[in-house]
C-alpha cells in the first residue's frame, strides 16, 4: 500500500478527559438503578413486567451500550465550523484497490469496497494505513443457505456501519461461485434482473463476516437507521428496498419502490422515515417505516442518485447525476429550496459532522467540490484522480475521503479553519 503526502499525528487526550465526563455526566443524570435494570432486562415481557415498561427498559439498555461505545471509540478532534474550515489535499492512497465507494465510522474507521475486481473490502485507521483486508470469499451454508455448495464471492459495492461502530454491513452487485446466474447488470428491470443477492455483515474486531442476509437483485445503497434497529437496501433490478432486522439478522420484508432504479438511501433522526433516491427518473420517494407505505416526496432534478441528511433532519441534499447538480430539500414538505451546478454527473456525497458542509464527486469531471449547506456557494473544488465515484467525512479527524475507480483514494484535511473565503479551485 503506497501512501504520499505529510500526515500531522494528532493527540486527544484532553478531548477524551472531556467526552468522558459528558458521558458520566449523563449516566448519573439517569435514576438510580436504571442502567442495571437496562443490563438485566431483554426485549421479552417478564413475569409482573408490563410491555410498556419492557420496551422502556430495553430502550434504556439501548443507550447504555451506546454510552459505553462512545467511551471506546477515537474522540473526534476539536473542529471548526466546516463552512470555515481550508479543504487542503493530504494524501494519495494507492495498491490493492478498485473502490466503488468509501464508507467512514464514527469510530475511527474508513472502509473501500473493491467489487468484483479484486473481492476485497480494504479497512482504513483515520491516518491511511491499512488496518486489515477482508476477503468477499464465504461457504453460504455456513450460514445457512443452501444451493451454492463451496465458496461463492461477492462483489462489494456499498457499505454502512452500525452507529456504535461494532459491524459494517456491505452490499454485493452479484455472486459468483457454484448455482449463481450471470453477473448483476446495470441496465435491467424485475423481469430481466439477475439472481438475487446478499448482504455481509462485516464484525469490525475480527473483521470477519459474521452474516450473510439474502436481499434482492444488484443491491446497491446500504442505510443503517439511527436507532441501529434496521439496515435497508435498495435493490438496482428488483427495483425494491430490503428491509433487515439488524438483531436478528434477517430479511424481515422488501417494500416495492415505484420506478427504475432506487438507489441513494437517507434516514430521519428518528428512525421512522427513509428518503430514497429513484435514479431513473427525477423524485425522490418517502417511505414511512412502520407503514411500509411510499409516496412521492420531491422533483430535484434528472437521475437523482444520492441523499444525504442534515444532522437535524431538516433538510436533505440530493445529488442528481443526469442533470449535474445538487439540490437542498426541505425535509417536512418536500419543497425544493436550492438547486446548483457543480460538475458533469456529481455522484456520492457525504456532509460534514456538523451539517454546515457538503462535498460531492464529479464523476466525469474527475473533481469534488465543498458546498456550503446555507446557500450551496461552491467553497472549494479540487481536482481528483479519473473518475470519483465515492467520497466519505471522517469524523474524527475532519478529512474527507475520495473513492476513484481507476484504484486510488485521494485524502482531504478538513479539520483547520481558513484565512479567508478563497477563490474556488480549478
Amino acid at each position: 500500500m503506497l501512501r504520499t503526502g505529510p500526515y500531522v499525528r494528532r493527540r486527544r487526550i484532553a478531548a477524551g478527559i472531556a467526552v468522558a465526563a459528558v458521558t458520566m455526566a449523563t449516566l448519573a443524570l439517569w435514576p438510580s438503578g436504571a442502567a442495571d435494570t437496562a443490563k438485566r432486562t431483554g426485549t421479552s415481557t417478564k413475569p409482573g413486567v408490563s410491555k410498556a415498561e419492557a420496551l422502556r427498559a430495553k430502550a434504556l439498555e439501548d443507550q447504555v451500550s451506546r454510552a459505553e461505545a462512545l467511551k471506546r471509540s477515537p474522540v473526534p478532534v476539536s473542529l471548526p465550523p466546516a463552512d470555515l474550515t481550508a479543504f487542503v489535499r493530504r494524501e494519495r492512497i494507492t495498491g490493492q484497490l478498485s473502490p466503488k465507494s468509501v464508507v467512514a465510522s464514527g469510530t475511527g474507521l474508513v472502509t473501500a469496497q473493491n467489487m468484483m475486481y479484486t473481492h476485497t473490502v480494504s479497512v482504513f485507521t483515520p491516518d491511511g494505513r491499512l488496518r486489515g483486508t477482508v476477503d468477499d470469499s464465504v461457504d453460504l451454508s455456513a450460514f445457512g443457505i443452501g444451493g451454492h455448495p463451496g465458496v461463492s464471492k461477492g462483489s462489494p459495492v456499498e457499505a454502512a456501519f452500525s452507529h456504535d461502530g461494532r459491524h459494517v454491513y456491505v452490499s454485493n452487485y452479484s455472486m459468483y461461485g457454484n448455482g449463481f446466474g450471470p453477473e448483476g447488470l446495470d441496465s435491467c428491470s424485475p423481469a430481466s434482473a439477475p439472481d438475487r443477492s446478499y448482504l455481509y455483515r462485516i464484525d469490525t474486531t475480527t473483521l470477519k463476516i459474521d452474516q450473510v442476509i439474502p436481499v434482492g437483485a444488484v443491491p446497491k445503497y446500504v442505510a443503517v437507521t439511527p436507532d441501529d434497529s434496521t439496515v435497508l437496501v435498495t435493490n438496482w433490478c428488483s427495483w425494491t428496498m430490503s428491509v433487515v432486522d439488524a438483531r436478528k439478522g434477517r430479511l424481515v420484508t422488501t417494500i416495492p419502490i415505484g420506478g427504475a432504479y432506487p438507489r441513494g438511501i437517507a434516514v430521519s433522526p428518528d428512525s421512522r422515515t427513509a428518503f430514497v433516491a429513484v435514479m431513473g427518473g427525477n423524485r425522490v420517494d418517502k417511505v414511512d417505516l412502520a407503514s411500509r407505505k411510499v409516496s412521492g416526496f420531491a422533483q430535484t432534478g434528472n437521475g437523482p442518485r444520492h441523499i444525504v441528511i442534515s444532522p437535524d433532519g431538516r433538510f436533505l441534499y440530493v445529488t442528481n447525476n443526469t442533470s449535474g447538480t445538487v439540490s437542498k430539500v426541505d425535509a417536512a414538505s418536500g419543497r425544493v429550496l436550492r438547486t446548483v451546478s457543480t460538475g458533469r454527473q456529481p455522484r456520492s456525497m457525504a456532509i460534514s459532522r456538523d451539517g454546515r458542509a457538503v462535498y460531492v464527486v464529479n464523476y466525469e469531471s474527475s473533481t469534488v467540490s465543498k458546498l456550503r449547506t446555507s446557500d450551496l456557494r461552491q467553497i472549494a473544488r479540487s481536482g481528483t484522480d479519473q473518475h470519483p465515484i465515492g467520497i466519505a467525512y471522517e469524523p474524527t479527524t475532519g478529512s474527507v475521503w475520495v473513492a476513484c475507480y481507476g484504484g486510488s483514494i485521494i485524502v482531504f484535511d478538513d479539520s483547520k479553519r481558513r484565512a479567508s473565503l478563497p477563490a474556488v479551485v480549478n
